[in-house]
């Protein structure tokens, strides 16, 4: 099922680790990203398709927690392009973020864009991906932050690690699939399979033999996984059969080591996780299946790779993990992320936000708007707040560092127009929106509560949230509507989870908080791209500071303009 090949990735990291050991003073990491058109087959289905340097998914990106990052990103395909590094906080240093018209205006077929940003106080694993419509599905891939020279991990060292990224797969052109659904106004089409490292595995009809990851293992050696879910759309489990992990961080950020035999994961989120190769030598199937409590269609193909124990023939048929949740089991992911905690060590602390400046109450909304070139003369819309966020046409960090009026406001409400039974009987009445390009303006330095609210508008679901530019405290969740009242009594204020991006419970609500110490314009929205291009998506505003490092840098010389 697998070829030899198909290790190749776990040894070319084990090299590049190595050699990042040797050369532990070097500072600067170069990379050049080639946007370019490949042919890519997989379930017996070609197709040209946007990738970077040609790989799917693309190259790691190897770096140490202090490192300055350059990546030269050319453009040689027909799209518009930028990429996201996907959890760094890039402070002050909005310019490097890389969604398009928040922090840059896309880089135009035949142009060019220096990406460079510094590593501060950020190790662990992150990705990167593009941020432009829904280039993302095949433009992304690992980044790889290891500790400073000289810092240990906080758990025993592994003898080897390896990358795991999770994805999805349509046979059409993604693009496509996207502008259709919008022209008609309803929910592209879902993906054709799941893939582990871009391959579906065997257990998916079609081909899918010749497209299997193994990831080759040595008995009584410890491995990291460092699993990273780069699906557009849907949330996922990931088990092994026949062994455990051990749950070390999540979103580049340690957290206080527990065992797992099944981990879940939002599209965005990273994990790392401890495996050790214990169990009989042989071949145990690494599995991802979807998440999806909430009766909207969705991919439910499940995508394998394998677990190889080394001298094991290819003959031997895998293991299959004996149990797996159940597709809406909420009960699983509700007692796996009830795990999650923070380290919260002497070395690295939880700095949670006690008091704080602003709170904030944003309900996440599924919507419908008049339009009279599509089918049925509606379109499906998301919002938050009830407003649907328009993308503008010039970049908001350019507009608000050169003071250029007319390209948004920043008004956008800290609370719902109206108070009501958010996750009562589902309202199917009354669910236009009003559009807007509206920012919430943060003063420097303020602390930050947002207590994301799923609603009942056509139906609860599940919403992954994604903040640029900051890392943020998961205080609090729950089913039903947020009580003010009753609620903040129950937060965890000590050692909550650290992260980039969380998942909004369906029918529930979310608290995060954090302190707005990075000036600029910082993009939040569903990670769920279907979402994100109805409207789902807002940014924040943070004021510079009076201090000499506390306001936006200067943009670089190369930055696109619109």
């Amino acid at each position: 099922m697998a070829s030899a090949a198909s290790s190749l990735p776990l040894l070319v990291s084990s090299l590049l680790l190595a050699l990042f050991a040797l050369g532990a003073h070097a500072d600067v990491k170069r990379y050049q990203f080639d946007i370019v058109m490949s042919n890519v087959s997989r379930l017996c289905h070609e197709k040209a398709m946007v990738t970077v340097n040609g790989s799917y998914p693309g190259p790691t990106i190897y770096a140490r927690e202090g490192d300055r990052v350059i990546v030269n990103v050319t453009n040689h395909v027909k799209h518009n392009m930028t990429i996201h590094w996907h959890g760094l906080k890039q402070r002050r240093n909005g310019w490097a973020d890389g969604p398009a018209y928040v922090t840059q205006c896309p880089i135009g077929s035949g142009g060019s864009y220096v990406y460079d940003f510094n590593v501060t106080r950020q190790r662990g694993t992150l990705w990167w991906h593009a941020h432009i419509a829904w280039m993302r599905a095949t433009v992304h891939g690992a980044i790889v932050i290891l500790p400073a020279a000289g810092v240990p991990y906080p758990f025993p060292k592994p003898d080897d690690e390896a990358e795991i990224v999770l994805g999805e797969w349509w046979h059409a052109d993604v693009e496509t699939v996207e502008r259709q659904g919008s022209m008609l106004g309803m929910a592209p089409n879902m993906s054709d399979a799941h893939t582990i490292n871009g391959k579906p595995g065997p257990l998916v009809p079609f081909c899918s033999e010749k497209h299997t990851y193994a990831l080759q293992v040595q008995s009584g050696k410890t491995y990291l996984l460092r699993i990273i879910n780069a699906a557009v759309n849907d949330e996922l489990f990931f088990s092994i059969a026949g062994h455990n992990m051990t749950v070390v961080e999540i979103d580049a950020t340690y957290t206080k080591p527990f065992a797992a035999s099944i981990v879940q994961l939002s599209p965005g989120q990273t994990m790392n996780v401890l495996v050790s190769a214990d169990q009989s030598p042989g071949r145990y199937f690494m599995v991802a299946k979807p998440f999806n409590d909430v009766p909207i269609p969705a991919d439910n193909k499940t995508a394998t790779a394998i677990l190889q124990y080394a001298g094991v023939p290819t003959s031997v048929v895998p293991a299959l993990p004996q149990t797996m949740p159940a597709t809406n089991s909420t009960g699983s992911v509700a007692a796996f992320h009830d795990k999650l905690r923070s380290l919260n060590s002497p070395r690295y602390p939880a700095y949670v936000p006690l008091a704080v400046d602003r709170h904030l109450l944003y309900t996440i909304g599924l919507n419908i708007d008049p339009c009279e070139t599509c089918l049925n003369r509606s379109r499906l819309a998301a919002s938050l707040n009830n407003i649907t966020f328009v993308m503008p046409r010039t970049a908001l960090l350019q507009a608000h560092y050169y003071g250029q009026k007319g390209v948004f406001a920043a008004d956008f409400p800290d609370r719902p127009p109206a108070r009501f039974n958010y996750t009562g009987v589902p309202l199917t009445a009354g669910l236009g929106t009003s559009l807007g390009t509206r920012l919430s303006k943060i003063a420097y330095n303020a602390t930050v509560e947002l207590v994301l609210q799923d609603t009942n508008l056509l139906s609860v679901e599940s919403h992954p949230f994604h903040l640029h530019g900051y890392n943020f405290f998961v205080v609090g969740r729950g089913v039903g509507n947020f009580d003010p009242a009753k609620d903040p009594a129950k937060y965890n204020l000590v050692d909550p989870p650290e992260r980039n991006t969380v998942g909004v419970p369906a029918g529930g609500w979310t608290a995060i908080r954090f302190r707005a110490d990075n000036p600029g314009v910082w993009f939040l929205h569903c990670h769920l791209e279907v979402h994100t291009s109805w409207g789902l998506k807002m940014a924040f505003l943070v004021e510079d500071g009076s201090g000499p490092d506390e306001s936006v840098l200067p943009p670089p010389k190369d930055l696109p303009k619109c």
